[in-house]
């Protein structure tokens, strides 16, 4: 391959680890790694899916890839000015404000300036379908219509990496469908994006490559079809030793 056809790295990460450390007495202390040297790069235009259980480190990579944590060693390589956003459920929205108000700020900390997401509040109402609920406070809220506002929210502004955490497990059939195929048509038009989700089917729908996460470790690395089977097999064979 020659090297103006090989792909482009946009994003990188370089032996990522994440440790928590907790006062749990007066003398005691916890500490916990959420992330073991985890190293991959992500392709401009590319949608790479992460699976994994419930706290093997999937949401903390994706706050490290936003830049809204740091990592306590290794690095997030990304290029000047490009523009990164984490759509994750409630993540940055104030329950004392409007759902307007909350897409307007969002909008503004996804790299909008005032003047262009006061013009994206029309197709964010229109799509997050939220009706005269847009104007009333967020505290009024259910978990899917927060996961509604905040994806419509992240689907309009123009970002060059998208981060997707579990939103599309969350709202009713209806919207998860329209999402799903906002997220193909957004992949189509050369999105970069990176997806987690505990659905296997939702990855191999919208993924083309997928890293599984286990304690904070990378456990396979490759084609979403493969890497997600990989993973039920490792579900099953849990489930089998606990009688589930």
């Amino acid at each position: 391959m020659s090297e103006s056809m090989k792909p482009e790295s946009v994003l990188t990460a370089a032996g990522v680890s994440m440790r928590y450390r907790t006062r749990t007495g007066l003398l005691k202390r916890f500490e916990h790694t959420a992330l073991n040297n985890i190293s991959f790069a992500l392709e401009r235009g590319e949608t790479l899916g992460v699976v994994g259980r419930n706290g093997s480190g999937k949401s903390s990579l994706l706050r490290i890839l936003a830049g809204i944590i740091a990592p306590t060693s290794g690095a997030i390589e990304c290029p000047l000015g490009v523009r990164r956003a984490l759509l994750s459920l409630g993540l940055g929205f104030r329950p004392d404000l409007s759902g307007r108000d909350n897409a307007l700020l969002g909008s503004m900390l996804q790299g909008a300036d005032k003047r262009e997401a006061l013009a994206f509040l029309p197709d964010i109402h229109e799509f997050s379908e939220l009706g005269g609920f847009f104007d009333k406070p967020m505290r009024t809220y259910s978990a899917g219509m927060r996961a509604r506002l905040g994806f419509s929210t992240a689907l309009k502004v123009n970002v060059e990496i998208l981060l997707i955490d579990e939103v599309l497990s969350v709202g009713d059939v209806h919207f998860r469908h329209k999402a799903e195929k906002a997220m193909l048509d957004k992949i189509h038009g050369r999105q970069t994006v990176v997806f987690v989700s505990n659905n296997p089917e939702q990855v191999n729908t919208i993924c083309g490559r997928a890293i599984w996460l286990e304690e904070g470790r990378i456990q396979a690395e490759g084609a979403a079809e493969q890497v997600t089977a990989e993973y039920r097999r490792f579900i099953k064979t849990l489930d089998e030793k606990t009688g589930l």
